[in-house]
């Protein structure tokens, strides 16, 4: 007889996390490198990342370690960890079971992360099973010399250019589901075109001229707390800036080419128009979830929660494609 699968999340320190391991537990694990690169071999993928929504409100450790169990694995299939690279990784949802969910985790400023942020929507099965993860980074102060990694379980393997994913079945009697919140919706002014599929862009078109985009920026006194938004068949999908420099604007996932883009509509009180969207979320069956470094960092959330949501902090998130600037929660429920 199948039992029912959950996820349940704790923050921990090292030796209950390689505890949890040796047990053979199936886990999902969020830590700063340094401690993920301790852990032993075994059922589980990781990601480097020191933020954290826990119980008591955001954290920043390089200290402590997410982890998500999953339970009630015992008569149902276990789950498939899989590595992936730029050449396997269109098979993620291929590889998704009929009823169940995935699990994924891609390092930042990889070639994968683009290969990925560029291309998924396209790939075979997409939208047919539910994938929800997260973009592994780093601390903020250290973008400039340390890079994202995320970890194989099961050779405890750490790489800085490979996907991880965990894929689970779920019984008959359960169903999983994606849920998404953004705050930003494309807003009414200028309309910037891109030429090329890009993680770092200068030269675009702005309402049809060619146009600096740091200039623009710079000129106009955008917020860049505010993000490019484009409208992909009525789904707002964000692309956040990461940097304004002297001759270029580097930004947390591509923008693509000929897509129409415009900067979100101004959020008056960033702070609270997230506790807002949070309040109008049932996270009570959620079970598991992540939410953007950008979103930590612009509504103050440092100590504070986020409804019954706990997680990594992350420099995107998954919600079958990329997003940025977004928080997205998995739920499980009985059918």
């Amino acid at each position: 007889m199948s039992s029912n699968i959950s996820i349940d999340s704790q923050l921990l320190d090292l030796s209950i996390t390689i505890e949890k391991i040796s047990s053979g537990e199936f886990l999902i694990i969020a830590a700063d490198e340094s401690l993920l690169s301790q852990l032993p071999s075994g059922n589980w993928i990781g990601g480097s990342i020191p933020y954290f929504m826990a119980d008591a409100g955001g954290e920043v450790s390089k200290d402590k370690i997410f982890v998500n169990t999953v339970s009630g694995i015992e008569g149902n299939s276990q789950p498939r960890i899989t590595m992936y690279d730029t050449q396997s990784i269109s098979r993620i949802a291929t590889d998704a079971p009929d009823n169940g969910f995935t699990i994924a985790i891609v390092p930042a400023g990889s070639e994968v992360h683009a290969e990925y942020s560029q291309n998924s929507p396209s790939y075979q099965n997409m939208f047919f099973s539910p994938l929800i993860g997260w973009v592994a980074g780093v601390h903020l102060d250290d973008v400039e010399s340390a890079s994202a990694k995320t970890v194989f379980g099961p050779g405890a393997m750490v790489a800085a250019d490979k996907a991880v994913a965990m894929h689970v079945s779920l019984p008959e009697s359960q169903v999983a589901n994606v849920h998404i919140v953004n705050l930003f919706e494309q807003g009414k002014g200028d309309k910037l075109v891109f030429p090329s599929t890009s993680f770092k862009v200068d030269s675009c078109l702005v309402n049809g001229e060619e146009t600096s985009l740091s200039e623009y920026i710079n000129n106009n006194n955008i917020d860049t707390r505010l993000p490019l938004v484009a409208d992909y068949n009525g789904l707002n999908v964000n692309v956040s800036v990461q940097a304004v420099n002297a001759n270029d604007v580097a930004l947390y996932a591509p923008v693509f080419a000929e897509v129409e883009y415009q900067f979100a509509t101004p959020v008056s009180d960033y702070v609270n128009t997230f506790n807002t969207a949070m309040s109008d979320q049932d996270t009570s069956k959620a079970a598991f979830g992540c939410n953007c470094i950008l979103n930590f960092l612009y509504s103050e959330l440092e100590g504070k929660k986020t409804g019954n949501l706990t997680g990594p902090i992350t420099f995107g998130e998954i919600a079958y494609q990329l997003l940025n600037q977004t928080l997205v929660y998995m739920t499980i429920e009985n059918v």
